[in-house]
């Protein structure tokens, strides 16, 4: 099959400490693959390595088939990252900053139909009613769900997500879940990160768990840990009212 993802000996290096350490990662066209490990374990810093956010120190990454740089196919990719605000300080709406996801390089004007693109984004992620209401005005979690719809709207051939349920109710990720189990069915890759499976475990077909930088796991999704199995289980994630860990501090390996 061919590899939307093929990345190659990736080591990233940050403020010289290594966070990524020779990671090689293939993701098929179609395929439906999550990113899993502890805080810290570098997920984040490898999915920002593999969209050119942060330099490489060594290794390689193609994207549907071109080399990173401008032979990507940059409009058939979508990204949603790690919980961070979609107002940034403008006073958009919601359908405006869906419709931002429609803008490139060499497009500084949404498609024919973006606006109903963005309608259709919006009522995937349960946000139909708030098109025309201020970003700044949701709550966290309805403002992820508004990034989440900027990535759809743009109907990519790749999706990269780090933790795009973080902070999302439960309803709203089953509802995620359903949207991204139909994109996989009509063929678009997904790479996504996460803590924990959770609503997304049903879609995931492959897990490739990072402990340190490195890849320890690449196979078959692993088992939860027994508390998080359960039935009432909220887990709690960092950047859910506190400060995130960053890429460089130690955690402990993921208990699954």
């Amino acid at each position: 099959m061919t590899a939307a993802i093929d990345a190659r000996g990736v080591v990233v290096d940050l403020g010289g400490a290594p966070i990524v350490r020779g990671v090689d990662l293939a993701v098929a066209e179609g395929e439906a693959v999550a990113l899993l490990g502890a805080n810290g374990s570098g997920k984040s810093t490898l999915v920002r390595a593999l969209l050119g956010a942060v330099p490489l120190a060594a290794g390689s990454v193609h994207l549907l088939g071109a080399p990173l740089g401008p032979r990507v196919p940059w409009a058939e990719v979508g990204y949603v990252p790690q919980r961070v605000s979609a107002a940034g300080g403008v006073p958009a709406t919601a359908e405006e900053v869906v419709l931002s996801g429609l803008l490139h390089g060499r497009r500084l004007r949404p498609p024919r139909r973006g606006r109903a693109r963005a309608l259709e984004a919006l009522a995937a992620v349960g946000l139909a009613d708030a098109a025309d209401v201020a970003v700044r005005t949701l709550s966290g979690g309805q403002q992820q769900r508004v990034l989440i719809a900027r990535a759809l709207a743009r109907r990519p051939r790749l999706l990269l997500l780090d933790e795009p349920v973080a902070g999302v109710d439960v309803p709203s990720q089953r509802a995620f879940a359903d949207v991204l189990g139909r994109l996989v069915a009509e063929g678009t890759t997904v790479l996504v990160v996460l803590h924990e499976l959770g609503a997304l475990g049903g879609l995931v077909q492959r897990a490739v768990v990072l402990r340190h930088g490195a890849v320890v796991h690449d196979g078959a999704p692993p088992r939860p840990a027994p508390e998080h199995a359960g039935e009432g289980h909220e887990h709690v994630h960092p950047h859910d009212g506190e400060e995130p860990a960053r890429e460089t501090d130690v955690a402990p390996a993921v208990r699954w």
